[in-house]
């Protein structure tokens, strides 16, 4: 039996960029409560991780006690956060950041640099479409994240805009040009994650299995993203067991199984 669940989370555990479903919470909370550690690991900024996974298993029946087992790999797992508090009562500020690799201001500048020019150059800078605010380059700061429409862009807009990854192609294509010491790659509905060679989630798997004491063989990985060039493949790579899915309901479905043969499914 597998010790350690680990996630994608873009089409994953949820919609793309909307907090994980009720049944997706209720699953993980029975699954936390049952001793299993559960590590989503995303490209995604810390905030998003508590407004998309932590709330919803809050507002669905968890507990802060029910947090101990919940780890979260932040940009692709170049930071780690785990809840450090025994309180009945929940608070943001029990998150401990146990490490994190920044990326320096001239690594920042040369990645958005390359990422801005090369979906300019191809047309793909659509800046006319952010929501308020909203920004299409974001330094997450052990990584870059482009997202072509924002952040906030509805749902049906940004399955839309590349569901075949090829725009992406293109614009990682000609950045590795612009900045060939960074890696680019191609992840959710509308982003590319620029990062240090190495810093992908072979990294953060890796620090995983250092920080939870763990081996390969006790994990199990889930993601969409799977594909060679995906950022998810290079957790295939590795030698992880993963599960492929299309999206959260397929999760849900094989998240009941482990359940039922841990006997934790009531």
């Amino acid at each position: 039996m597998k010790k350690i669940l680990a996630f994608d989370v873009d089409q994953t555990l949820n919609v793309a960029k909307t907090p994980i479903p009720e049944e997706i919470s209720e699953l993980l909370i029975k699954l936390l409560r049952a001793g299993f550690k559960i590590c989503p690991i995303s490209g995604q900024k810390f905030d998003q991780f508590l407004i998309q996974i932590v709330d919803p298993i809050l507002k669905n029946g968890g507990k802060p006690s029910d947090l101990k087992n919940l780890h979260l790999f932040v940009a692709q797992g170049t930071q780690y956060y785990r809840y450090n508090s025994s309180d009945k009562t929940y608070s943001p500020k029990n998150w401990e950041k146990v490490y994190n690799f920044p990326l320096t201001d001239a690594q920042v500048s040369e990645i958005c640099s390359a990422l801005e020019k090369s979906a300019k150059e191809l047309g793909f800078w659509e800046e006319d479409k952010l929501k308020p605010g909203d920004e299409i380059i974001e330094n997450r700061l052990s990584q870059v994240t482009f997202s072509a429409l924002g952040q906030s862009a509805g749902t049906k807009e940004k399955y839309a805009w590349d569901p075949d990854c090829k725009k992406r192609e293109k614009i990682v294509e000609k950045a590795k040009l612009l900045a060939p010491d960074f890696e680019f790659e191609i992840g959710g509905t509308t982003s590319i994650n620029a990062f240090v060679p190495g810093m992908n989630k072979v990294f953060g798997m890796t620090h995983l299995m250092e920080e939870l004491n763990a081996e390969k063989s006790d994990i199990l990985y889930f993601g969409d993203m799977t594909q060679p060039g995906g950022n998810d493949y290079p957790v295939v790579e590795m030698g992880i067991d993963t599960i492929t899915v299309r999206s959260h309901e397929d999760t849900a479905y094989a998240l009941r199984g482990i359940l039922g043969v841990s006997g934790a499914l009531k």
